[in-house]
């Protein structure tokens, strides 16, 4: 293993664990030497991946967070704190995408959720995971945001406004927290077959015309995203900020 990608000692969070996305890179960040803080909604579904990565010789261990909830987000950093003294590596990745139709037809409800999860959840975290990196002299913030923040995706209006705000907030806070020794970055995630992405993948009408569009044609699986996040993470990432990475088989590099 290159040292550069050595996360032995680092301590993790990555929210929305449980499953797809962000079970995958909590594997990888895992598999590199890194703590991880496996966080979701379900405790259970948690203490599972979190079995799964100690039974491969990792470290992990389970907290349940509701992204949405502001009291919640408190508790989890707190937590991490109390236990470990310290954050080297947050991981934004769980979101809320609970609207699939025309963008006219948004109710407020899903328009809030979509907004408080996606927006102020990870707007929220990334404040509390800075100050507590800054402690110990800084760290990294991966944010997962989405092709859709760039070229939005049909029927999925809100969802990829917030994705767009996502890679906005990626920059602002790069921006204003080199000086505190944390590096700012995100990844731009193609479609991936996880559940979460269900509604899309199982669209064969919608997936077909997307799938040529993509250069390497076809979509990707969730593991697929462990790579560009372990990077970011890790020493070999040291001079790299404020950068959205797109990993999407090359969708957007035809815009």
């Amino acid at each position: 293993m290159n040292p550069s990608f050595n996360l032995s000692g680092k301590i993790a969070i990555v929210t929305g664990a449980s499953r797809g996305i962000g079970e995958s890179i909590a594997r990888g960040l895992a598999a590199h030497g890194a703590h991880v803080v496996i966080s979701s909604r379900k405790l259970e579904a948690c203490e599972k991946v979190a079995a799964d990565i100690r039974a491969d010789g990792g470290k992990a261990e389970a907290l349940t967070c509701h992204i949405g909830d502001m009291e919640q987000i408190a508790a989890l950093f707190e937590r991490v704190e109390a236990n470990h003294g310290r954050l080297d590596i947050l991981v934004n990745n769980a979101a809320a995408n609970p609207y699939f139709g025309h963008i006219v037809d948004t109710g407020l409800d899903v328009f809030q959720k979509t907004v408080d999860v996606n927006i102020r959840g990870y707007f929220y975290s990334s404040t509390l995971g800075a100050k507590l990196m800054a402690k110990n002299g800084g760290g990294s913030i991966v944010n997962i945001a989405s092709i859709n923040g760039v070229a939005p995706g049909p029927k999925q209006g809100i969802y990829s406004i917030t994705k767009g705000a996502i890679i906005s907030m990626t920059k602002a806070f790069a921006n204003e927290c080199g000086e505190m020794g944390v590096r700012v970055n995100a990844i731009l995630p193609g479609i991936t077959d996880t559940k979460f992405a269900s509604a899309l993948v199982k669209d064969e009408k919608l997936l077909g015309a997307v799938t040529p569009r993509i250069a390497l044609h076809r979509v990707a699986q969730p593991e697929e995203m462990a790579g560009a996040v372990v990077y970011l993470a890790s020493d070999a990432a040291s001079y790299t900020t404020g950068v959205c990475l797109n990993v999407d088989g090359g969708f957007l590099a035809g815009w």
